[in-house]
Order: structure tokens, then sequence, then C-alpha cells
């Protein structure tokens, strides 16, 4: 039974719903701040917030965006540069959604987090402590990975996989209804699309399968860490915590209405 117009409904119920945009969406390839992408982004999750939801922006970029704004060519391969480059980054981008959620009236609140952060039962208390009283004002909690003081997420190409994996671990720590997460692709496909034309589209999972897994492909661009079986992994984690997910294209930021509005876009996987 084809279950995926019944379960895309249950978007439009969410109220608390974690956004994870990636590097490829807000920036360039040179590294540079896409700024007509970020307040797109920030436009759309304050015209939710308007209607009432709660959202938390999980980033990414902070390595990349300094690799722009150093204006080098590619990034460097040692770790205290990786830090360095987040360091500044980091402020680049806080400085772009600080500018463009106060456009549209929202204040933005920056929470950095590591692995051990996730892992540790006082830290993780504290975390969501954090999150709740954020929301509680209607600041918008802008999450990101903590490159600048960790050196395992660097050391391993991105423990969080381009924040894939922080994005579930948020949307299960602050008990989320929905997790978006915006990639250069629009949704899984049962081959990859970059290489294959007549690759198609799966438009709703309701069980990750080793296949799936198989066929989510290498990693993303040159400025992230992330690729599809990272996302695949966050799926399966916010699925099996009862959060319904979608994967879509990120290009295009407004899509976060569209997929509200049950458009058929994007991957849908149905919480268990």
């Amino acid at each position: 039974m084809d279950n995926s117009a019944g379960s895309r409904i249950a978007v439009n119920f969410a109220k608390r719903i974690v956004v994870k945009v990636g590097t490829s969406t807000i920036t360039y390839e040179n590294g540079k701040i896409n700024h007509g992408n970020v307040d797109k982004l920030c436009r759309a999750i304050a015209d939710l917030m308007n209607q009432g939801k709660e959202i938390l922006l999980v980033t990414s970029g902070a390595i990349g965006v300094g690799v722009g704004y150093m204006n080098l060519k590619q990034r460097p391969t040692e770790i205290r540069d990786k830090q360095a480059l987040a360091a500044v980054g980091q402020c680049e981008l806080m400085n772009a959604y600080t500018r463009s959620f106060a456009e549209y009236s929202y204040m933005c609140g920056q929470i950095l987090l590591t692995k051990d952060d996730i892992l540790d039962r006082l830290t993780k208390s504290n975390i969501t402590n954090t999150i709740e009283a954020l929301i509680e004002k209607k600041i918008i909690p802008v999450i990101n990975e903590n490159d600048s003081v960790s050196t395992a997420e660097i050391l391993h190409n991105g423990t969080f996989g381009d924040n894939d994996t922080l994005s579930a671990d948020v949307a299960c720590l602050a008990n989320a209804d929905l997790l978006i997460i915006l990639s250069d692709i629009d949704g899984l496909y049962d081959d990859d699309p970059h290489t294959n034309p007549d690759a198609k589209r799966i438009p709703y999972v309701e069980k990750i399968t080793q296949e799936m897994v198989d066929a989510a492909g290498a990693p993303g661009s040159k400025l992230g860490t992330g690729g599809m079986a990272t996302k695949i992994s966050a799926m399966k984690k916010v699925m099996d915590h009862g959060i319904n997910g979608v994967i879509a294209q990120g290009s295009t930021p407004q899509i976060l209405e569209q997929i509200l509005e049950q458009e058929n876009i994007g991957t849908f996987f149905a919480a268990t």
C-alpha cells in the first residue's frame, strides 16, 4: 500500500522543525557566502515562525566560508589552519544570518557543539535547556559544529557529516516533529543522478534498506564534507526516534513552504 500521500500530510501539522542547510546551499564554489540564498532561507524560516512554527536551524559552512573570506583556492590540510578558518568563517556566517533574520524582525542565537557535548549527559541537558529558552523567546537557534576547538570532527573529515548527523541529534534532543535536510540533490535516488541521467527519485521511504545505503553515493562538494550516505544515516536516526524527515533540494530555500504544503518534492521519510 502506498502511504506516501497520507504520511506527507503529517508535515503540515509539524510544529517544531529542524532545518539543516549544507555548505553548498549557502556558499558559492569559491567559499563566498551566497547572500541571496541565505536571505531566501531566512525569509522562509521567518514566514514559518509567523505561522507559529518553532524552527531550529542547523548550518554548515564555517570552514568553507573561512576559505572564501581568506580568498583561498582550497581548504588547507593542516588541522590548526582549518580551525582558524572555522573561527573566522563562523563569525562571517553568523553575521550573515543575523542581518538577514533582522530584516524579518527575528533574532537568532548561536550554539556551537561537538560530538562530546551530545554524549555528555550534563552538557546534553544544558544544550536542551538553552534551546528551549531560545524557542520560548522566539529566537531562532542557529547550531553548528564547533570546528575551532574540536579536532575529532576535522580529523574524521567531519564526524557530523557536514552536520547531517548533528541535525539528527538536535532533532532528537529538541523532540522535533520534523527534520528537513536541504541538500545539493533533490532527494534520494535509486542511483547517483550526478552520473546516471536515468536515476529515479524515491518520493517516499517507509524503511531504510541496505540497498538504499549502497546507492547513496560518494561525498558531496569540495567545500562540504557530507554525502547522501550521511543523510540517510541521519534520517534513520530520526525515524527510529519517531520523527518524520525530508531530504530536498536546497538551492531554492523557499522550498520549505512547498514541503509543508505536502507537495511531492524531495524524499519523505516516515517515522517508525
